[in-house]
């Protein structure tokens, strides 16, 4: 392999990765530009030396497997994604992080062996995925998840109700838990909401204005 086809090789795995990158780090993401180029030239790299590897030996009874490098570049990558992902609460963040990471390997892989075409195409396929997909989901009704929680005394208004209130908002209950704090005389609700994508600081406001009101209610919290 000569030295200008490692550089192209290197270079354009070295493009097409930070325009990846910089639309993760518009989104200010932890593994913006510089992650995202890293793994993808570090991905690259590892395939031009896997088959270099491979070129050079000679011997008839053994030969390096060149995509052995490549495999193990997938699974190290597959940790590295894992530490992307947070949860906050009821809400998961970093899974299209991740999922980024790991196809960028995958892009920098394929640039490496040599495969200019398939690697170009698949980069049209993530700018494709990353700059144009968000638009349509916009357009899409998702259903959204949160929780609120009501603290009330023990005689206090009962789960039918605040049930009651909730579905008259429009969302539904899909699953509800209780506890009692019988040293302090108080019982609290946990209700798990789905509905439709909506402005949530207006339906948090809204949700928590239905509830204050209600008999014996002490602490109310949206989440």
């Amino acid at each position: 392999m000569s030295v200008s086809e490692v550089l192209l090789r290197l270079g354009l795995t070295f493009l097409a990765s930070a325009l990846i990158g910089c639309e993760r780090e518009s989104h200010g993401r932890a593994a913006g530009l510089r992650t995202t180029v890293l793994a993808g030239i570090a991905a690259a790299a590892a395939m031009c030396l896997s088959e270099s590897l491979y070129d050079a030996s000679t011997g008839n009874a053994w030969r390096p497997d060149p995509t052995r490098l490549a495999a193990g570049i997938l699974t190290g990558m597959g940790f590295l994604g894992a530490g992307a992902i947070i949860k906050e609460g009821v809400a998961v963040r970093g899974v299209t992080t991740a999922a980024t990471l790991w196809s960028v390997s995958i892009l920098g892989l394929a640039f490496g062996s040599g495969h200019i075409v398939i690697a170009l195409v698949f980069w049209a396929l993530l700018v494709l995925v990353l700059f144009a997909l968000p638009w349509f989901e916009s357009l899409v009704k998702n259903d959204w998840y949160g929780w609120v929680e009501v603290r009330c005394a023990l005689d206090g208004v009962s789960d039918d109700t605040i049930r009651e209130r909730l579905e008259h908002l429009g969302l539904r209950v899909k699953r509800v838990a209780l506890d009692y704090d019988l040293a302090h005389g108080e019982r609290r609700m946990r209700f798990e909401l789905k509905f439709k994508q909506a402005p949530l600081h207006q339906l948090a406001h809204q949700v928590l204005e239905e509830l204050r009101g209600l008999p014996g209610v002490t602490s109310l919290r949206w989440e």
